[in-house]
């Protein structure tokens, strides 16, 4: 298998977008997204119920003055009402509370729905899957992004925007309240009475202002540390998949050592980047703690001394803690929150900047020359002067001047790191960065056939009937598999399995040729699938080929060394280290790179 160019190496730079940038990224994804009106709606719903919710709490604070007074006076019937009020005001709190938590869990499920069938949707665009792949750290672990990430973007966002409009909300609905009790509140200095207007509320934003400055100063390393964390884990991740998926290579190499090896340097990268985050936690569980220990005393020690003048009841006093408690309460949403927002906005930028990356992909390298692509009404497949581009130079025919007829068969040949697969790409589709032409035959849709096939889950009636319009016949299915030494497959045809795992890799191509001979196509263009079949197989093959697709032109890229009958006429694929190659581009990643595998063993 030849060497690959891919686009990382063509010295691709990583650089992370802006915070804009990424919120623009989020709205427009949800903006093109199907349930944008069923999460608008709950939405609308949990603004209303939260301002409900903060009129309960207004008026349960204003319950605190006559409770308390009335227990300060020892009056019982009054006590007795004031529970009743007490019921009433609860219980439909109660009612609005399990309301918020239904309208939370919708929101962060259609949130999620959103979020990831627009990556999915942006992901499986025409041949941007492909292209990301080659694109360097954005493209690695994309199944990562738009599962766990994507999932965890929307519990986050739905939580902390959920708690930020709360606590608005509450902010603005007792501020009044509080500044209302302070303008009682007198101090008595020296003989001199001072009066501060809204005392307590400059209290309670001097207060919430000192703590969230500290917070954040000591909290904002973890942004950095959660990114890192989330690339490790899905390094580690890939690790372990790809292990499994070769369990048999590594048993007969007695490569478990080795593989071992390699899972604990990757597990130690994912303990190193948690130890740097649990140390920031630590550090910053130092101030909201304190702050918390503080807050349980603070308000009564701000009103303390307008209370032991006698310009307040006790009564009083409850209620304008209770009061400074809840704007309190409001103002430090951002200490209480700073790890999960950390957390948030390290998984924005990783959820955005994929989201971002899908749309440049489709614009890389946008300064180079790309290869034009036409049809031929004469329904021939011609290449002129073209040029494939690669990071070390080009990938040609020897012959600058193709053409390839209906009904040809062409042997494609090249040294082993001349660029056939490229080449394959390039007229796939895939690859389109180069110089020259390809002229498709006009109406013709011609058949690709990769070295490695690809079968959809499912029966295997559906993998040999996929993307087609109608059912093949079961018999027509039965004759096709057994000419390719396929027979025993006749009799499985309803059970569904991942049939690349079920079959070994000779069996999997022999099973891509079968469908191939099912759908008839008039163009097959194939890509070293026949070079790894011993001389039998590979006669079984052509004679399929040769009965099924009598008329079919047939072009063959690979090593050669093929039936000249088959394949009468042969070109040449020659690599030009003068010719086009490609430049330096930019790509957006979101990600903290994860240092070399070399580096991590030193550690």
């Amino acid at each position: 298998m030849e060497h690959t160019p891919s686009i990382e190496q063509a010295a691709f730079s990583v650089e992370t977008s802006r915070l804009s940038d990424q919120l623009a990224a989020i709205r427009l994804a949800l903006k093109a997204s199907p349930v944008r009106r069923r999460l608008l709606w709950a939405s609308i719903g949990i603004v209303g119920v939260i301002v409900a919710t903060s009129i309960g709490q207004v008026l349960l604070n204003r319950w605190n003055q006559p409770f308390y007074d009335a227990l300060a006076r020892r009056d019982l019937p009054g006590f007795l009402h004031q529970l009743m009020v007490f019921a009433a005001i609860a219980g439909s709190l109660l009612v609005l509370n399990v309301g918020q938590t239904w309208l939370n869990q919708t929101i962060r499920l259609k949130l999620r729905e959103a979020l990831t069938l627009d990556l999915i949707d942006e992901w499986m665009r025409p041949a941007r899957a492909f292209r990301l792949t080659h694109a360097g750290a954005i493209g690695v672990n994309p199944d990562q992004r738009m599962q766990q990430d994507a999932g965890h973007l929307s519990d986050l966002s739905t939580d902390l925007g959920v708690g930020l409009l709360q606590s608005f909300i509450l902010l603005v609905s007792f501020i009044g309240v509080l500044w209302e009790l302070s303008s009682g509140f007198v101090f008595h200095v020296g003989g001199h009475s001072l009066e501060i207007p809204g005392y307590m509320v400059w209290a309670a934003i001097l207060y919430a202002g000192i703590a969230s400055w500290l917070s954040w100063l000591v909290g904002r390393p973890l942004i950095r540390f959660n990114s890192d964390r989330y690339t490790r884990e899905a390094v580690l991740r890939s690790s372990v998949v790809r292990v499994n998926e070769n369990v048999d290579a590594i048993a007969l190499a007695h490569g478990e050592a080795d593989a071992r090896r390699q899972l604990e340097l990757d597990l130690g990268g994912v303990l190193d980047a948690m130890r740097r985050i649990y140390s920031a936690q630590i550090n910053l569980s130092w101030v909201t703690d304190a702050y918390g220990w503080i807050t349980v005393v603070a308000p009564i020690l701000v009103a303390a001394p307008v209370y032991f003048a006698g310009d307040i009841s006790f009564g009083g006093l409850m209620m304008a803690v209770g009061a400074f408690n809840q704007v309190n309460s409001s103002l430090r949403w951002f200490i209480n929150n700073i790890g999960a927002i950390a957390d948030w906005r390290a998984t924005l930028m990783r959820v955005a900047d994929f989201r971002i990356a899908l749309g440049e992909t489709d614009i890389l390298h946008a300064k180079e020359k790309r290869i034009a692509f036409g049809e031929n009404a004469n329904g021939t497949l011609t290449f002129d002067k073209l040029e494939v581009a690669s990071p070390d130079g080009c990938t040609r025919l020897a012959e600058t001047e193709v053409e390839i007829k209906a009904g040809e068969r062409v042997m494609i040949t090249g040294d082993p790191r001349a660029g056939k697969t490229l080449f394959f790409r390039a007229i796939a589709g895939l690859w389109p960065w180069g110089g020259g032409r390809i002229g498709m035959p006009a109406g013709e849709t011609p058949f690709f056939v990769p070295r490695t096939p690809y079968f959809p889950l499912g029966t295997l009636r559906d993998v040999l009937n996929h993307a087609e319009g109608t059912k093949i016949d079961d018999d027509e299915i039965s004759a096709v598999l057994g000419e390719v030494g396929l027979e025993r497959l006749s009799f499985q045809l309803d059970r569904s399995a991942r049939w690349e795992h079920e079959l070994a890799d000779d069996e999997q191509r022999l099973l891509a040729f079968a469908r191939l001979a099912l759908r008839k196509p008039k163009w097959v263009i194939i890509d070293e699938a026949l070079d790894t079949f011993d001389g039998a197989t590979l006669r079984r093959v052509l004679a399929m080929l040769q009965a099924r697709l009598p008329h079919a032109a047939i072009l063959n890229i690979g090593r050669g060394l093929h039936n000249n009958q088959f394949f009468p006429r042969a070109l040449t694929i020659v690599k030009d280290s003068s010719g086009s190659a490609l430049k330096p581009a930019r790509l957006r990643a979101g990600a903290i790179e994860p240092p070399p595998v070399a580096a991590r063993a030193k550690k």
